[in-house]
């Protein structure tokens, strides 16, 4: 059976779903709508001393993007907002897709890495990580102790 589409998205979606049960956490998924899953991709390869991590980012800046590495944690964010200076010079919005929020991602990378040893670029809506291999110090191993008498 064909069904309409609009602009990729099937028009009866959200009836075919009905009733809709909405919550808190729906709001979150605003900046990307329905496609919320797919953003954040992310591709991980280890290499012998090192891991490359690549994280599709598209539609987002340099500067709307936030690294931050706290208690071995490696938290990415990006944020962004919806420039408000589109007037009726461009045209009535019929349709609009777009939207202002903000998303984050974490992973472990252990304790022993600093935020010197991370190296961050981004091109082309990829944000491109290399992380250091370190294990963290080991502990002394299980030593016995002779009881005299």
């Amino acid at each position: 059976m064909l069904m309409p589409r609009i602009f990729d998205d099937d028009f009866f979606d959200d009836w075919m779903r009905w009733p809709v049960s909405r919550s808190l956490a729906d709001t979150e998924k605003q900046l990307y709508g329905k496609h919320a899953p797919h953003v954040m991709r992310t591709d991980v390869r280890e290499h012998e001393d090192h891991y490359d991590v690549d994280i599709d980012l598209p539609g987002f800046k340099k500067d709307e993007i936030d690294l931050s590495l706290e208690k071995g944690y490696l938290t990415v964010s990006a944020s962004k907002g919806l420039d408000k200076n589109e007037t009726n010079k461009q045209g009535r919005v019929i349709r609009q897709e777009r939207y202002a929020g903000a998303m984050q991602r974490s992973f472990f990378v252990g304790n022993a890495i600093t935020e010197e040893e991370i190296k961050a670029r981004f091109e082309d809506g990829v944000l491109k990580l290399s992380i250091p291999k370190k294990s963290a110090p080991k502990l002394p191993e299980k030593r016995t102790i002779l009881i005299e008498g």
